[in-house]
């Protein structure tokens, strides 16, 4: 069995920083970043959602969800609505985000077919899977400090 070398987390953030900048040549001329495209995608499929669900859904803590919306909002694609209470927000996608959405859409899937002509479709269907895999075994608690 092979031995790990180096620092997963070193490797993953270089990974992740490269198809940041893949997707980003395709999806940045429509207006979005790739981490927009990805927030107001997940908006605009699922319907209005209270923030902490989406900050859930997209795995990421509430105060960086606020940071991110922040950019959508102002541009109209997004709006927040009050919650159940005083403390809590709805987000929902606007029709100019909808719009907008469907013009990320084309240019990500540009990106993607890109990346998978680039890799391999069964190289990309791989990593899919051990992302997952690696995912539900950590979402089982957290990781111990070195």
């Amino acid at each position: 069995m092979a031995t790990p070398q180096g620092c997963t987390h070193l490797k993953l953030r270089q990974l992740g920083r490269a198809l940041t900048r893949h997707y980003e040549g395709f999806v940045t001329p429509s207006g979005l970043k790739i981490t927009q495209y990805s927030l107001l995608s997940t908006v605009v499929a699922h319907g209005p959602m209270a923030a902490g669900a989406l900050a859930t859904a997209l795995r990421m803590d509430a105060s960086t969800l606020s940071r991110n919306l922040q950019p959508l909002v102002t541009q109209g694609w997004l709006e927040l609505a009050r919650g159940e209470d005083a403390r809590s927000r709805i987000v929902q996608a606007t029709d100019a985000g909808r719009a907008q959405r469907t013009l990320g859409q084309r240019a990500w899937k540009r990106a993607q077919l890109a990346l998978n002509a680039r890799l391999g479709a069964e190289r990309i269907a791989a990593l899919h899977d051990l992302v997952d895999d690696c995912l539900l075994q950590l979402d089982g608690g957290e990781l111990g400090t070195p």
